[in-house]
């Protein structure tokens, strides 16, 4: 049980609801669109083909054709992601899908409250967690659940995945009886912590505690539950997998106040550190909140790409060694970045500081938007930093240089679903007397501040231009905070209130500015943050970059296409002194900026059928062409590559 005399940590934010939040017209606005009209409905009926809607009635073990073990959670996340849309605008076909997807699952689960597909028989219920993602599964479910509550005032899915807790409850603990296990996939801790949260029952976060204390201590559960099996520990494809620490691919590896690097199985970590900083701010665990932050550090200042992608082999789909990002082999999963966004906004609300949000946003407009096309109907599971179809990249449909109509492990289409869909809980926070915005979009939030509440309009071409209105409309004429992050991106903010000329720097508090005043109906508000392009290093120790720069502006990291720029992408060469000027072209990919410059390449004149030669190429001027490399692969597959040769 919890410590009861340990307050909850005193967090200067809390995020606001979905439920508050409109999203409306410029960049975003479109993709929601997208992923509302064509990628959610698209997604319902794949999972109908596939049986994963269906797969919650499965009654045999034994057919060969047995439903996909993450088939519940895949329904869990679109339900998920349908629920976004549904409680900020009226949809009754999308209604409709999303009731029907809630009553598959409900009429599956079993008398005692049981929910999973791909185990039938009782006696084998939770005896092999390593491997079957059952609570992981519980786990999407859940936060389906309390989604689809949310915006509908729906209870039955809720009161459902209740009974499902409560089942787990009975069963998992440190208590005369009970299995002292967790499952293989962190997941279902963030979502019970959610649970507690919707219905106040603090058994859940009791449970979610529990499975965040117990892993990863002496004796390993896995190799208890695979003895059980009959099975020899020594034998499992964990100990081929990974020699040595075979349940690091688990975050099971170390007891997690004492882990302090970002290891293995990217999603796994991700998902099990945002679980982690939920159960320290309800519990007031500062020790376990110690060890989230440095394993921020880890992942975020060693391990990471730039396109806020992390998780760099796909042997394991893992991290691996500091500043080990290569870009061919790069992994990325779509499914990790996402996971990346989701402990940012966690570690943001416990503390106001535009670092978290700084990398939130760099993953969300880089290596999540990433992983869907521009018309909603494919998707990346990996996302490489260099592309080279004609034999560089693996060409299996999860690391193909190609976008995907779908997976057999579906597991990224519905969570990048649901991210875009729900994109505008991660726009704003309150304080006590405060508004904090930590995105730029267009659309508007209506919320409690300081016991007031207050309308603010943002309207802006972000990320093409840098310029931001605000608009405030509190109900009574109200003093307080309203906290604009200055992106780190940005070298020289320019603020007004107004009209009137406010110093940034004066009123700059870990990278917001806070303009603390009267505010009245009418208020007007101008941000404008420059937008030059720049040449980005990475760290020398980087050594897949060595003497290369990326292309950034704004947000938005860009990379170069063979359509563009013509094959051998490897050998181009960017000088420092080439001027790159940007343009906004309307009818390329929807309407994009580019980026525009002069580098070399080789000369190819007298190569023929010569392999190597002695014979020193001239080097011939070409124009560069570089496009947000979120759009990449939306005219057909050719070469990409993010990082150039250059000074």
């Amino acid at each position: 049980m919890i410590d009861d005399r340990k307050e909850k940590l005193r967090c200067p934010l809390s995020p606001v609801s979905f439920l508050n939040v409109g999203i409306s017209g410029g960049y975003w606005g479109r993709r929601v669109e997208t992923v509302r009209t064509v990628t959610i409905p698209l997604e319902y009926e794949m999972n109908r083909k596939t049986g994963a809607l269906a797969s919650y009635q499965w009654e045999s073990e034994r057919d060969k054709d047995r439903p996909w073990r993450i088939w519940v959670g895949d329904v869990g996340k679109w339900t998920e992601a349908a629920a976004y849309c549904l409680g900020v605008r009226p949809d009754r076909k999308l209604a409709e899908l999303a009731e029907h997807a809630v009553h598959e699952v409900i009429r599956g689960q079993k008398p005692d409250g049981y929910l999973y597909c791909n185990v039938t028989a009782p006696a084998r219920r939770w005896t092999n967690l390593r491997d079957l993602h059952e609570l992981y599964d519980v786990g999407h479910a859940i936060e389906g659940a309390v989604a689809y509550y949310q915006a509908t005032g729906k209870r039955d899915f809720l009161d459902t995945m209740c009974r499902c807790a409560d089942l787990l409850e009975a069963n998992f603990g440190d208590g005369p009886g009970k299995q002292r296990g967790y499952d293989g996939h962190p997941e279902v801790e963030l979502a019970l912590v959610k649970l507690y949260r919707s219905t106040g029952e603090r058994r859940y976060l009791d449970l979610a505690k529990f499975f965040v204390d117990e892993r990863g201590r002496q004796p390993h559960y896995f190799d208890q539950e695979a003895a059980a099996r009959g099975e020899d520990p020594k034998n499992s494809w964990t100990h081929r997998f990974s020699p040595g620490a075979p349940h690091l691919c688990f975050q099971a590896h170390r007891p997690v106040r004492q882990q302090d690097e970002a290891v293995g199985h990217a999603v796994r970590a991700l998902y099990l550190y945002s679980g982690m900083a939920d159960v320290a701010v309800e519990t007031g665990d500062e020790e376990l909140l110690a060890a989230c932050q440095r394993l921020w550090m880890s992942a975020v200042h060693r391990r990471m790409y730039v396109i806020g992608g992390v998780g760099s082999s796909s042997h394991g789909e893992a991290f691996t060694c500091d500043y080990d990002l290569p870009n061919e082999t790069a992994y990325a999963e779509t499914c990790a970045n996402i996971a990346l966004v989701f402990f940012a906004h966690r570690m943001l609300q416990i503390k106001a500081d535009s670092e978290y949000a700084d990398v939130m946003e760099r993953a969300l407009y880089n290596g999540v938007l990433s992983g869907l096309s521009l018309d909603g109907r494919t998707f990346f599971y990996a996302n490489h930093l260099t592309a080279y179809p004609k034999g560089g990249n693996a060409a299996s449909d999860h690391v193909a240089p190609a976008r995907q109509e779908w997976f057999g492990c579906a597991c990224c289409p519905p969570n990048i679903a649901r991210v875009i869909s729900g994109i505008g809980q991660f726009v704003y926070s309150t304080s006590s007397d405060g508004l904090y915005v930590h995105l730029y979009m267009g659309g508007r939030v209506k919320c409690q501040v300081g016991g007031t509440q207050v309308t603010l309009k943002q309207e802006t071409d972000y990320p093409w231009k840098g310029k931001v209105h605000f608009t405030l409309d509190p109900e009574s004429p109200a003093r307080f905070d309203l906290a604009l992050r200055i992106p780190g991106w940005c070298r020289r903010p320019n603020l007004r209130v107004n009209g009137k000329v406010t110093s940034v720097a004066a009123i700059l508090r870990s990278g917001y500015a806070c303009v603390r005043r009267d505010w009245a109906k009418g208020d007007e508000v101008e941000l404008t943050l420059p937008m030059p392009v720049e040449r980005v290093e990475a760290h020398p120790s980087v050594r897949a970059n060595c003497g290369r720069v990326a292309l950034q502006r704004g947000p938005l990291v860009y990379c170069l296409e063979e359509v563009d720029n013509g094959p051998d992408l490897a050998d181009l060469f960017l000088p420092r002194t080439s001027r790159l000027t940007v343009e906004y072209r309307k009818r390329l990919l929807g309407g994009v900026a580019v980026i525009r410059g002069k580098g070399f390449r080789r000369s190819r004149a007298g190569w023929k059928d010569q392999l190597y030669r002695s014979t020193r190429s001239r080097p011939k001027a070409v124009g560069i062409l570089a496009i947000p490399y979120a759009l990449w692969a939306n005219r057909g597959t050719g070469e990409m590559v993010v990082w150039v040769r250059g000074g």
